[in-house]
C-alpha cells in the first residue's frame, strides 16, 4: 500500500530492472546463452552504470538465465510444438523479453520486513524506501511471520503492487491411513469421491461459456470502451476457477483428515496431448484446470499430513467397482454405467472413484514397509 511518491519510485524501479533484463537477454541470446558466471562478465558493469545496485544487478542477470533455463525445458518437453514447427522456430529465433511490470526478486539485503509496524523497507533506483505499508489476511500474516524464508518478488498488476514472499511451511507428519478415498476428476463433474462427495461442473462450465461469448463480443466491437472492458476483465475467469478449485480441494482434504483416510488421485499428466477431439470440444478440454486442482490437493494434503498416492487411470471408467469386469460397452454414455458382467447400474463417476480408491490402497501397500515377523 505505497503512497503516491513511493508508488512512482517502485514503478520506475520495475521498469528500469526489466528494461535492463531485456538488454541482458539480448546479450545472452547473441552469445549463445552462456553460463551465469560468464554472462555476468559481459553485463555486470553496464548494469551498474545504468544505476542498478549490486544485488539488483545480480538478481537481474540470474532472472534472465533462469528464463532461458525454463525456455529450454519447455522446448525439450515439446510445449512449443515439434522440431521445425512455425511456433517453435519463432520462439527459438528471438531473445526472451520481459514486461515492464514483470516480477523482480529481492533478497534480505534489498528488502526487509517490519512485522510489528506492518511495513517494509525496499531498495529502489531512487534510493531506499522505508515505512512502505503492506496489508494481507490474518492467516497470511501469521504464515509470513513464522515461515518466511528466502527471496521476495515485487510485481505490479493492474496498477496494484504485490509482494510475493517465499515461505517454507513444514509438512505435518503423515498418519497410517485407514483406507483410501478415490478422487475421480472430470469436466462435467469436477471431482467425485468414493465417499459420495461430488463437485458438479455445470455452474463453472456455464460461467466459462458466458465469459467466452462476452470476450468474443467485445473483441468484435473493437472500440476503445470495449478494449477497456476487456482489460478490466482480464484474468477474472482464472481467479474464479482458482477459487473454486481451492474450495473443492479443501473439502476433499478435510474429509480425508477427519476420517483418517488417504487420498488416491489419477495421474492425468499429458492428457491434452493424448486425447484427440473435434474442434468445438478443444476449448472445453484446454480450459480444464485438472492440474491446478491436483496441485491444490497435494499441497493441502501435505500440510494436513494426509497420505496421498497417484494411480494409473487406465480403464477405471470401464471397470465395474463390484465385480471388476472391464468392458468398453459398460460405459453407456457420459453419466451412465451398466456392467455387462453383473448388471450393476450406477453413475459413471461414482463407479470410477471406488476403482481409483482400490488402486490407491494397492499402491500404498506395495510401497509400505513389511511388518511381518521374520521367518525362523
Amino acid at each position: 500500500m505505497p503512497q503516491a511518491e513511493q508508488a512512482a519510485a517502485l514503478r520506475s524501479t520495475l521498469r528500469a530492472v526489466n528494461d535492463a533484463a531485456c538488454w541482458v537477454s539480448q546479450v545472452a541470446f547473441a552469445r549463445g546463452v552462456p553460463r551465469e558466471y560468464e554472462l555476468r562478465k559481459h553485463t555486470y558493469a553496464e548494469l551498474k552504470a545504468r544505476g542498478l545496485g549490486a544485488q539488483a544487478a545480480q538478481h537481474t542477470i540470474k532472472k534472465v538465465r533462469d528464463g532461458y533455463t525454463t525456455l529450454k525445458a519447455n522446448l525439450r518437453a515439446g510445449n512449443y510444438g515439434t522440431e521445425g514447427s512455425k511456433r517453435r522456430r519463432k520462439t527459438e529465433g528471438k531473445p526472451i523479453a520481459f514486461r515492464p511490470q514483470a516480477a523482480q526478486p529481492f533478497d534480505d539485503r534489498c528488502l526487509s520486513w517490519q512485522y510489528d509496524a506492518q511495513t517494509v523497507s525496499i531498495w529502489t533506483t531512487a534510493g531506499r524506501l522505508k515505512d512502505v505499508r503492506f496489508v494481507c489476511s490474518a492467516d497470511a500474516f501469521k504464515t509470513l511471520r513464522e515461515h518466511r524464508k528466502g527471496e521476495t518478488d515485487l510485481i505490479e498488476r493492474d496498477g496494484v503492487f504485490y509482494l510475493i514472499a517465499v515461505c517454507e511451511v513444514p509438512e505435518a507428519e503423515q498418519y497410517e491411513p485407514d483406507g483410501f478415498i478415490g478422487v475421480d476428476l472430470g469436466i462435467v463433474n469436477i471431482a467425485t469421491t468414493s465417499t459420495g462427495y461430488q463437485a458438479a461442473g455445470r455452474g463453472l462450465n456455464r460461467y466459462r461459456k458466458r465469459q467466452l461469448a462476452l470476450r468474443a463480443k467485445l473483441q468484435k466491437k473493437g472500440t476503445k470502451s470495449a478494449k477497456r472492458r476487456l482489460k478490466e476483465r482480464a484474468r477474472r475467469e482464472a481467479r474464479h476457477v482458482k477459487n473454486q478449485n481451492h474450495i473443492i480441494a479443501k473439502t476433499i482434504v478435510t474429509e480425508a483428515e477427519r476420517t483418517f483416510a488417504g487420498l488416491s488421485l489419477e495421474q492425468l499428466k499429458g492428457i491434452r496431448q493424448r486425447v484427440r477431439l473435434r474442434k468445438p470440444q478443444r476449448v472445453t478440454l484446454h480450459s480444464w484446470a485438472c492440474a491446478q486442482l491436483g496441485d491444490f490437493i497435494v499441497y493441502k494434503a501435505k500440510r494436513a499430513g494426509v497420505p496421498l498416492v497417484f494411480v494409473d487411470p487406465a480403464y477405471t471408467s470401464q471397470m465395474c467397482c463390484q465385480c471388476q469386469h472391464i468392458d468398453k460397452r459398460n460405459r453407456v454414455d457420459q453419466a451412465l454405467f451398466i456392467c455387462r458382467g453383473c448388471g450393476v447400474v450406477a453413475h459413471a463417476d461414482r463407479n470410477a472413484s471406488p476403482n481409483i480408491a482400490q488402486r490407491g490402497e494397492s499402491v500404498w501397500n506395495a510401497g509400505r514397509e513389511s511388518h511381518a515377523p521374520a521367518t525362523p
